[in-house]
């Protein structure tokens, strides 16, 4: 895992995570749903916001793909609420960080910064992409899942002791 420090909330004690992905119906959200459970498990809900966008717009309002649902149900998770939505500049202000899927959806929302991550620099197995599942079959989206989980305690593990400064 590359060792990285959360940037600090813009408000204290509050923590805005934004995931974002190409369409937003397939990473970002599956990313989406496992950090609101594992913000949940660590008691850290009534503190930490997650929500996720696409930095394109043909999905907008769809739910998220039918794959990527039936993989986050079979591990527990419930995706089913879920509604893709577009990136916009707004995101930049509004979230204390944002974490891209790839370096292609890094690069749409303005690159890396202090605030502008990839999801990835948090993984404990590596760094780099989080693939695109969308053309493949089931053991992309597993793969994703398997991904965003660890990723997901990772953050977790980091937002304790930001939200405490």
């Amino acid at each position: 895992m590359t060792q990285r420090t959360l940037p600090p909330p813009r408000e204290p004690g509050r923590y805005r995570v934004g995931m974002v992905c190409l369409g937003n119906i397939c990473r970002s959200p599956m990313a989406d749903v496992v950090l609101r459970a594992k913000v949940a498990e660590a008691g850290l809900a009534d503190a930490v916001t997650v929500d996720s966008c696409g930095t394109g717009g043909w999905h907008v309002g769809d739910p998220m793909d039918d794959r990527a649902a039936e993989t986050l149900q079979g591990a527990g998770y419930d995706g089913s609420a879920h509604r893709a939505q577009q990136f916009a500049a707004t995101w930049l202000e509004d979230h204390d960080v944002l974490l891209a899927m790839d370096a292609a959806n890094l690069a749409e929302i303005g690159g890396r910064s202090e605030r502008v991550l990839m999801l990835r620099d948090l993984d404990p197995e590596g760094s780099g992409d989080v693939p695109d599942p969308y053309y493949g079959g089931p053991q992309g989206f597993l793969e994703v899942l398997a991904t965003v989980e660890r990723c997901g305690d990772a953050l977790v593990d980091e937002l304790a002791p930001v939200l405490a400064r």
